[in-house]
């Protein structure tokens, strides 16, 4: 291999360290063409592997497992599909050097019809691990158009991926998954701002803690390996928008003499029989804004079961 070295800097045969945009525009709209083929196949079919090659991270473990429960609960596929339409995208697509390369979609969706079209937007994080890989969708978050912020952009209109390990943001995108999982526990570190997502989600917990009969514990641990790896865009103001991923679980015990119920959806994940208590595994992803300084606020979030046990 033949390097050339220049005051600008290295440069490789393979461009793994040269500073380009992660996806032309057109590569990104036909990568949001590709993944909704494939969601509208295995959501009308219910099979999970028609779309495993376009979903990835927090998002394809939601997908997946919430497909091969559906699977088991109705065989014959869904009775109710209609197929998904994302439109009006808007690409936000960072330059960047090396693997993965990742960019944002945010689109507007048909599921919004009934209450008005544009309520909300779809935000689809599409990421690619290699030239000979697809892109597949990590984060997808369903939030108002007012919590997405202005990214700041070059003269181009390319934008600027954050460090994982930034200094200049209230809390370094590699640490939100580990924060944001004490906080639900303790309340600590108080860096996240109130909302749905934080103290009134804590609120909530607390509430269904203890119930006759049944008592609730939850146990959340940090997420990011791999293809759930936290990503954040700048944004104009100086802080960014992130994507992270956390793992919680939720174990109900019953008194003596009562089981929990168990839902037909979980029950198709479950190992185990259910004698007086039940252990769910949910993945979260969340869609947070983060300033430069301030708290972090949670915009977003998208839950779902991935496993049952049953004890």
């Amino acid at each position: 291999m033949v390097l050339s070295l220049a005051t600008s800097g290295c440069v490789t045969v393979h461009g793994e360290l040269a500073v380009v945009p992660s996806a032309s525009r057109s590569e990104a709209a036909q990568a949001l063409k590709e993944f909704t083929d494939a969601y509208n196949a295995s959501d009308k079919a219910y099979d999970a592997k028609l779309d495993a090659g376009r979903v990835t991270g927090a998002f394809g473990a939601i997908n997946q497992a919430g497909l091969t429960s559906r699977a088991v609960t109705s065989p014959n596929g869904n009775p109710g599909h209609q197929d998904l339409e994302l439109t009006d995208a808007k690409f936000t697509i960072p330059k960047k050097a090396g693997w993965p390369r990742w960019f944002v979609a945010d689109t507007d969706s048909n599921r919004d019809a009934e209450s008005g079209p544009g309520d909300n937007t779809w935000l689809l994080v599409f990421v690619r691990n290699g030239p000979e890989e697809a892109w597949k969708v990590a984060y997808l978050t369903i939030v108002s158009p007012r919590s997405v912020p202005e990214f700041k952009t070059d003269n181009d209109g390319w934008a600027q991926a954050v460090s994982p390990d930034s200094d200049a943001l209230a809390v370094a995108p590699e640490d939100l998954s580990t924060e944001y999982a004490s906080y639900l526990k303790t309340g600590e570190p108080a860096h996240f701002a109130p909302g749905p997502h934080t103290d009134a989600w804590r609120a909530s917990r607390e509430k269904d803690a203890r119930r006759p009969g049944l008592t609730t514990q939850y146990i959340d641990q940090p997420v990011s390996d791999g293809d759930f790896a936290p990503l954040a865009l700048a944004t104009k103001d100086g802080g960014a928008m992130a994507f992270f991923a956390t793992r919680f679980f939720d174990r109900q015990t019953a008194a003596k003499g009562y089981r929990p119920k168990v839902d037909p959806d979980v029950r198709a994940l479950l190992t185990g029989e259910v004698k007086n208590t039940l252990t769910r595994e949910w993945v979260s992803s969340q869609t947070v804004v983060v300033p430069a300084p301030g708290k972090v606020a949670v915009v977003g979030r998208l839950q779902g079961v991935v496993a049952a046990k049953g004890s």
